[in-house]
C-alpha cells in the first residue's frame, strides 16, 4: 500500500514501526488524500504493528502533537498538518494477530457488494468493528486480512452487538465523499428493531439531542441532554406489534436523520419503549424472558441502505435480511402470539 504522507526530518518510510533507540519525534506533513482522516486511524496505518493500546495512550498522554497542540482521538485532520509522532520505545512490532480462516471465509459470504471504491458488508453480531480492549481483532483487522495491500477504512460504525449493512471505503477520496453524505444526509439508513413496549402511533419523529458520558473505566453511556446534547433525530415507523408474556412487543423500523453514538437505543428508552435485548439502556426483566424466544442478542440489524456518490451512474440500494436469530423470534410472535396492527 502506498501511504501518502511525507516525513519532514528523514527520508525513512513511514509505513514501517520504529524500532527501540529511535533519536528523537518524526513529523509527519498531511497531504490532500488524508484530509478527513482521525487523528488514531492516521497513527495506525503510519506505524503499523504498534498495538492500539500503546497508539491511544500517547495520545491521551498528548505525545502526539497536531500543529504544536494536543488532539484527541477522534481530532480529524486537514491537508498540511503537521504532526508530531514521539520516538517509540518498543522493542519490535507486534504482528498482527491473524484471523481464523473460517472467519474470514464467513466475512467473504457476508460481502453485499463491492467495486474499485466501496466494500458493503453484512456485519455479524457479536464482531466488534475495531479490535482492542482485549480482543485481538475487529471486522476492520479481518477485512484487510482478507483484501490484502487495499487501503480499506470505516465510513461509519455499528456496535458490536449491532448486525447489518456497513461501508467500507477503499480510496481515501470516497471516504471523504461517504463522510461528506453522512454529514448533509445523503446516506439513507434503515434499522429493523423490536422494542419491548408500545410505539405511540404508527409512525414518529424522535427528536432528543444525546450526550455522551465517558464512565471510569471507559464505559461510554449516552443519555438525552436537551441543554448540552447534540442534534439527535430518529424516524420510528411501527410493522407489527404483538402481545407476548404479558408484554406488548413492536416492531419498527427506524431511519436515522443523524447518527450519533447509541442513537437508536437511546431514542427508544426514551420513549419508555427499549429495545429488546439491550443490556445498556433496555428492560433486565424483559430480556431475561425474551431469551424463551431465543433472543439472545440485542434486536437491532442495519437492515437496508441508500447512497449514491459522484461516480455512480445511479443510487445503490442494499439490503440485508435479518439474520436467523432474529427472523426466528418474529416468526414465532407471528404463530402464537395475540397480534394487533
Amino acid at each position: 500500500m502506498h501511504l501518502r504522507c511525507h516525513p519532514l526530518k528523514s527520508q525513512e518510510t513511514t509505513q514501517q514501526a520504529p524500532e527501540s533507540g529511535a533519536e528523537g519525534p518524526r513529523l509527519v506533513r498531511v497531504d490532500a488524500e488524508s484530509t478527513g482522516q482521525r487523528i488514531d486511524n492516521f497513527l495506525l496505518r503510519v506505524l503499523k504493528g504498534v498495538p492500539r493500546s500503546h497508539l491511544y495512550r500517547m495520545l491521551r498522554r498528548g505525545e502526539v502533537r497536531v500543529n504544536k497542540g494536543r488532539v484527541k482521538a477522534h481530532h480529524r485532520l486537514e491537508s498540511g498538518d503537521l504532526v508530531r509522532i514521539p520516538p517509540l520505545r518498543t522493542a519490535s512490532a507486534t504482528p498482527p494477530a491473524q484471523v481464523p480462516e473460517s472467519r474470514l471465509e464467513a466475512l467473504e459470504r457476508a460481502i453485499l457488494f463491492e467495486d474499485e471504491r466501496l466494500l458493503v458488508v453484512n456485519k455479524p453480531a457479536g464482531l466488534a468493528v475495531h479490535g482492542g480492549s482485549g480482543l485481538s481483532f475487529g471486522l476492520i483487522e479481518s477485512l484487510r486480512q482478507l483484501r490484502p495491500g487495499r487501503e480499506l477504512e470505516l465510513a461509519h460504525r455499528l456496535d458490536r452487538d449491532t448486525s447489518g449493512c456497513l461501508v467500507l471505503a477503499k480510496r481515501r477520496s470516497t471516504l471523504r465523499e461517504l463522510h461528506a453524505l453522512l454529514r448533509e444526509g445523503g446516506m439513507d439508513k434503515r434499522y429493523r428493531a423490536l422494542l419491548v413496549g408500545e410505539l405511540p402511533s404508527a409512525r414518529l419523529t424522535v427528536d432528543a439531542p444525546l450526550r455522551k458520558n465517558v464512565l471510569r473505566g471507559g464505559e461510554r453511556l449516552v443519555s438525552v441532554d436537551e441543554r448540552e446534547g447534540k442534534a439527535a433525530r430518529s424516524l420510528f415507523e411501527r410493522l407489527g406489534r404483538w402481545e407476548w408474556g404479558g408484554r406488548v412487543l413492536t416492531l419498527v423500523e427506524v431511519r436515522l436523520l443523524t447518527g450519533r453514538t447509541h442513537q437508536i437505543r437511546v431514542h427508544a428508552a426514551h420513549l419508555g419503549a427499549p429495545l429488546a435485548g439491550d443490556t445498556k439502556y433496555g428492560d433486565e426483566e424483559a430480556n431475561r424472558a425474551l431469551r424463551a424466544l431465543g433472543l439472545n442478542r440485542l434486536f437491532l440489524h442495519a437492515s437496508a441502505l441508500t447512497l449514491r456518490t459522484e461516480s455512480m451512474s445511479r443510487a445503490l440500494r442494499l439490503e440485508a435480511p435479518l439474520p436467523a436469530e432474529l427472523q426466528q423470534v418474529v416468526t414465532t410472535l407471528e404463530a402464537g402470539a395475540c397480534a394487533s396492527n
